[in-house]
């Protein structure tokens, strides 16, 4: 096995790709703590979430190059029918259990798949596949945001669908981990940690219990996601206050289709992270 060194060095700058909405709305109460979902609100995502890996799995020429790098000698397109037929053999099974939205994480399967014994090549092939089928980059003035909300003691929280390479890009993105950012570590709700994925009610459902024991009731709470369903619908539920992000065309998800989503508005739309300030400061 060769080494495969730095993949930060493969990450690509990206821009958003603008949507055609116009910000609009209002927060009724005083905003005591800031809930963000990562893929396609605080990270560009390439393909749209780290959940759409399955239909953005045709960059070819750079798969070949990763099996080959990894010594991988079976045909990529078997490998990778395999690999989402593990997932789907494994949400099948959790499902069973009783979970509404399960989430796994994407190391297991890969060693079911790839029958790889070493943690280090599995660690690396899983960040590595992953930057092929979904690249991502900071979302602009996510830094800044963060930073702010930080500076003014604003508490800072994360529901997200994710999994365990996610909060490593945060050091390369922001220049610190989440924790020295200012993230509270009792307030980051990460799906494959939990084995729920959004838009389960139990990510935000654990939120409110957390932020019950530091005495801030939901009402006092924004949740800003670009998914109408996963991150609006379940935050609404909770009795946040919802912010919806429109800034990407690639990830905006307006789910005007779906019913649960019908007759459901966020209290603000932004198309641009540093408005999210004009309303919690």
């Amino acid at each position: 096995m060769r080494n495969h060194g730095n993949r930060h060095s493969e990450i690509t700058p990206m821009d958003p790709i603008p949507t055609g909405l116009s910000p609009w709305g209002i927060l009724s109460r005083k905003v005591e703590a800031v809930l963000f979902d990562i893929y396609g609100t605080l990270f560009i995502s390439g393909s749209g979430d780290i959940g759409m890996a399955e239909k953005n799995s045709g960059n070819a020429g750079r798969l070949h190059q990763l099996f080959q790098e990894f010594s991988i000698k079976e045909p990529v397109e078997t490998v990778i029918k395999r690999f989402f037929s593990e997932i789907e053999k494994a949400h099948t099974n959790l499902k069973s259990k009783g979970i509404d939205f399960p989430e796994i994480r994407i190391e297991e399967i890969w060693k079911t798949v790839l029958h790889m014994d070493n943690p280090k090549n599995l660690m690396d092939f899983s960040i590595a596949y992953e930057m092929c089928v979904n690249p991502v980059f900071p979302m602009p003035n996510a830094g800044n945001v963060i930073d702010h909300c930080r500076e003014k003691k604003i508490v800072m929280g994360i529901i997200s669908n994710a999994q365990f390479y996610t909060t490593r890009l945060f050091p390369l993105f922001f220049g610190a981990e989440p924790s020295s950012l200012g993230f509270d570590p009792d307030l980051m709700f990460l799906s494959y940690q939990l084995g729920y994925a959004k838009p389960s009610p139990y990510l935000f459902q654990q939120a409110v219990s957390r932020l019950a024991q530091k005495n801030i009731s939901p009402g006092s709470v924004i949740y800003i996601g670009n998914d109408m369903l996963n991150d609006i619908y379940p935050a609404h539920q909770a009795g946040f206050q919802t912010a919806l992000f429109a800034g990407d065309k690639r990830s905006l998800r307006l789910r005007n289709e779906d019913e649960r989503c019908k007759n459901l508005k966020p209290d603000i739309v932004i198309t641009d992270l540093i408005r999210l300030l004009d309303h919690i400061l």
